[in-house]
């Protein structure tokens, strides 16, 4: 039997158990389509690695039952991020203080390792989804029809002479870090910016209070010295309620200074000192040297394979975007492969998967960088300048913080001619059927068409109306109180939005991403048209039978 002949073993094979895979891996599930998770280590990596993620990553996470406001592996903190001399000095002040305009607070702190037991129980739970721990993909063969993908016992965990499998899948999606296989064997290469700063990162479980010991040092702040450009912020919760939550030091490598060196613990405990930190008051969970870099693979997805997260893009942690970005791959890869495996579009969808997240992955690749040249500055008479024009510039602007950053898409499935389209919709506080909340939790998600004072599907053409049906997506009239339809703008957030941008109508897709705006029902079909096009519909089996 040749493979294009070969009935499939799953629909996606996902190498890399990581939240991304994972994530993934839950939203095909849930969708009703079979999964192969394969992880390299036949056991759970329970140490930290990120903590901090943003608003749009806490609206994902909500679909999932996952509130970022309760839930243990997570928590906040209500302050303002600070950037400082070696003075003291404020140099920058940043908005992580406030609620953000898609619903939730504009930083969240978390515990990876728990964070990822809650993904992988859910993924455990899914009879969708097959998990296989300790196997490597080793070799990866894709035709017109599906994927070939050999796999191997790890070496590591079996040695050299591990059991081999193949397994045949419609698609393969690569979430298997900076150094994937999947990458590797698609032929695809990294944009590289050429970027590299060595940073020793020091995950504490102190035993007292630290943030009441030191009452006039930010929760999250960057002390930005040229002696040692150092980052302090949150690490999560603590192990156990009522112990004193995590604390993050990141200490820059300088020049002369070895990896082993600066990961020792006695290296470690003498940098955490001048911070009251001692082997007495406090635990070294872990000390790691991590390189800093900016890098990006030039393509995303090649045939019926895709990557994301450290597979598809590396980048410093100074705008705590790293996860994030690997958290919208996973969704974005979700939405579009669910559409494809249920013939409801072509594979010219994945095109905009590429065009899509490379750009707004850049973004804050470049982001990130300009911070880090910032913050990274260990000349004294550089950072000395530096210092004396962002004081100047903070004092020009009244010590007002400066609001956190809003990334557009690149080009794809969405309306460049629509008010905010490409940006990440708005949310507000809604009375549905008796309850009020969010408005993803009070009415839903999907494919969703909003009218103000309107029903939007009157400004939908028949045909528009079927495709939105082939989406399974939904109308939604939104009206101020009184207004007497179903869903209450109970705060005035989608008013005060929609004036803003001047629309009446809006679409929004499953990643909660803007498609198109408008402000009369003509503009909004031809703009509709525009998003239904870009998705491949027309070549769908299931659209030519509506």
């Amino acid at each position: 039997m040749t493979p294009s002949t070969q009935a499939s073993d799953t629909d996606v094979a996902i190498v890399g158990a990581g939240p991304v895979g994972t994530l993934l891996a839950i939203l095909l599930g849930q969708r009703g389509k079979r999964v192969t998770l394969i992880e390299r280590w036949s056991t759970h990596y329970d140490l930290p690695r990120a903590v901090t993620f943003d608003h749009e990553i806490a609206r994902i996470l909500a679909t999932l039952g996952i509130d970022a406001e309760t839930d243990p592996s997570i928590n906040h903190h209500d302050e303002l991020y600070y950037w400082r001399n070696a003075k003291g000095e404020n140099l920058q002040v940043v908005d992580w203080q406030s609620q953000s305009a898609s619903g939730w607070r504009v930083r969240y702190w978390f515990n990876q390792p728990l964070l990822e037991k809650r993904l992988l129980k859910l993924a455990g739970g899914m009879p969708e989804i097959t998990m296989m721990r300790g196997w490597n993909a080793v070799a990866l063969d894709q035709d017109a029809e599906g994927v070939t993908l050999a796999l191997q016992q790890s070496p590591e965990e079996v040695g050299p002479d591990g059991e081999r499998r193949t397994i045949r899948a419609k698609f393969v999606a690569g979430t298997d870090g900076a150094n994937s296989f999947v990458r590797h064997a698609l032929g695809i290469e990294n944009e590289d910016k050429g970027y590299f700063f060595d940073w020793l990162i020091l995950d504490m479980l102190p035993k007292f209070d630290y943030r009441a010991s030191r009452p006039d040092e930010p929760a999250q702040w960057q002390l930005c010295d040229p002696r040692r450009p150092t980052t302090i912020v949150p690490g999560g919760p603590a192990p156990q309620p009522g112990q004193p939550d995590r604390r993050r030091w990141e200490f820059m490598v300088l020049p002369g200074e070895s990896a082993a060196e600066m990961q020792s613990p006695e290296r470690a405990w003498e940098l955490l000192q001048p911070w009251g930190l001692t082997p007495e008051n406090a635990e070294l969970e872990r000390a790691a040297v991590y390189r800093f870099q900016a890098r990006w693979a030039k393509q995303w997805h090649k045939g019926r394979c895709l990557i994301g997260g450290d597979a598809a893009h590396l980048m410093p942690p100074f705008a705590g975007e790293g996860m994030c970005a690997g958290v919208r791959d996973a969704v974005a890869m979700a939405w579009r492969l669910n559409l494809i495996l249920e013939g409801k579009a072509g594979l010219g969808l994945l095109d905009s998967y590429t065009s899509e997240r490379k750009d707004h992955a850049c973004h804050y690749i470049d982001f990130s960088q300009e911070l880090g040249r910032i913050i990274c500055i260990a000349d004294e008479a550089e950072a000395a300048a530096r210092d004396a024009r962002m004081i100047a510039e903070l004092q020009a602007r009244g010590q007002r913080p400066v609001p956190t950053d809003i990334c557009h898409l690149g080009p794809g499935a969405w309306c460049p001619a629509s008010a905010h389209a490409g940006e990440l919709s708005v949310q507000g506080v809604v009375e549905h059927k008796g309850r009020r909340d969010r408005f993803d939790q009070a009415v839903g998600r999907g494919w969703v068409v909003i009218g103000y004072e309107a029903d939007p599907l009157a400004a939908l053409t028949p045909g528009q109306r079927a495709q939105l049906d082939l989406l399974e997506g939904f109308g939604v009239q939104v009206c101020a109180p009184g207004g007497g339809c179903a869903v209450i703008d109970a705060e005035g957030t989608y008013k005060r939005w929609l004036d803003e941008i001047d629309a009446k109508y809006v679409l929004i897709r499953p990643d909660f991403y803007v498609a198109a705006t408008a402000n009369s029902a003509e503009a909004f079909r031809q703009r509709v048209d525009a998003v239904m096009q870009a998705l491949d519909l027309a070549d769908s089996p299931a659209l030519a039978a509506e």
